[in-house]
C-alpha cells in the first residue's frame, strides 16, 4: 500500500501544472516573443531575464537609474498577474555590461526588495541580448 501511495505522489509530482505568464502589457510583444515572460509550476513562478526596454517604445531609458526602475516595473507586471508580489521573490540574478554600475543599481533595488531580501547573485557581462541595455534581472518567485 505504501509503494502504491508513493508512485502515485511521483506521478502526481510529475505530472504538475504549467502555466504560462503573460502580462495583459506584454500581449502585443508575446505572440512573436521565442520566450514566456513567466512560466508557474507548483506556486514557483520563474521571470525570464528582463531588461529596461519600455513596453510602449521599445527604447532603453538614458539614465541608468531609470533603466534599472523600468526593468523591476516590467518584472512587477508578471509577479502581478501571478498573484505574486516583490514579496515573493526568493532568487534574483543581475546581470551588468559594467560592474562599476552595481552601487548604482543596488540603490535602485533596496527601494523595491525590502528586508528580508531575497538571495541574489550579480555578474557581469560582455553583452545583452538587446544591444543598448546595461541590465538584465531574472527572478524565482514562490507564494
Amino acid at each position: 500500500m505504501k509503494t502504491i501511495a508513493a508512485l502515485l505522489l511521483l506521478t502526481l509530482s510529475l505530472s504538475a501544472a504549467r502555466k504560462t505568464i503573460v502580462p495583459p502589457e506584454f500581449a502585443a510583444t508575446a505572440a512573436t516573443a521565442p520566450y514566456s515572460p513567466g512560466i508557474l509550476v507548483d506556486g514557483t513562478l520563474y521571470v525570464s531575464g528582463t531588461v529596461g526596454q519600455d513596453i510602449k517604445t521599445s527604447q532603453i531609458p538614458a539614465e541608468f537609474e531609470q533603466e534599472v526602475k523600468v526593468c523591476l516595473d516590467r518584472i512587477g507586471l508578471v509577479l502581478k498577474a501571478a498573484g505574486m508580489t516583490f514579496d515573493d521573490v526568493v532568487n534574483v540574478q543581475v546581470y551588468l555590461t559594467d560592474m562599476s554600475l552595481f552601487p548604482r543599481m543596488n540603490a535602485v533595488y533596496t527601494g523595491v526588495f525590502k528586508s528580508p531580501r531575497p538571495a541574489r547573485t550579480t555578474v557581469g557581462v560582455t553583452a545583452l541580448a538587446v544591444s543598448a541595455a546595461h541590465i538584465e534581472i531574472s527572478v524565482t518567485a514562490r507564494k
